[in-house]
């Protein structure tokens, strides 16, 4: 079924809900269309995009990075979850910050963005994020049939449909979101 798994296992997610963090388990317990999503379990010391890519033969094109971003306008503070392709780069202070109705956005540090979603850094998926959060969604993403996305963990992947991912509480496809690198 996985055409992107390359030299992967990818075996049904709710098989194998110890490959997932908490907030991801639930997460994935009420997602309509489950039954299309997969895990794999992988080197967490190659779980960085490149390089899981090139050790587990799965294409860049194929692999969707989430990205915590923060937008601030005074002392408010709105975080979203931004779902670019790995071949692409995010417009944090332009698409991203507007849709927040921030003044300023920008990455959020690595120490919050772990303590807010309870996932590993590294492993940051929208599946799962705080439930008040939307989930920014480029249009390549949105369209894509096959994704390989962070499970919450380093130790794994998950394995899905962008018309999956879009059934995400909160996600929204958002023109413009990211450019090629």
């Amino acid at each position: 079924m996985w055409t992107i798994a390359g030299s992967l296992q990818p075996v049904p997610v709710l098989s194998r809900l110890d490959l997932v963090p908490a907030p991801v388990e639930a997460a994935l317990k009420t997602l309509d269309g489950v039954d299309r999503v997969a895990v794999a379990e992988i080197d967490a010391s190659l779980a960085d995009t490149a390089e899981f890519c090139e050790h587990y033969g799965s294409p860049l094109a194929a692999s969707a990075n989430c990205v915590v971003v923060a937008g601030k306008r005074g002392d408010v503070v709105r975080y979203a979850a931004c779902m670019v392709l790995a071949t692409m780069r995010a417009d944090v202070n332009g698409v991203i910050r507007k849709r927040l109705d921030a003044r300023k956005a920008s990455f959020a540090p690595m120490d919050e963005a772990v303590a807010l979603t309870g996932m590993e850094y590294g492993g940051i998926t929208p599946v799962g994020v705080p439930a008040d959060w939307p989930i920014l969604v480029s249009p390549e993403v949105a369209a894509a049939p096959e994704l390989v996305v962070g499970s919450g963990i380093r130790g794994s992947k998950i394995l899905i449909p962008g018309e999956v991912l879009m059934n995400l509480p909160g996600a929204e496809v958002l023109d413009g979101l990211a450019r090629p690198v």
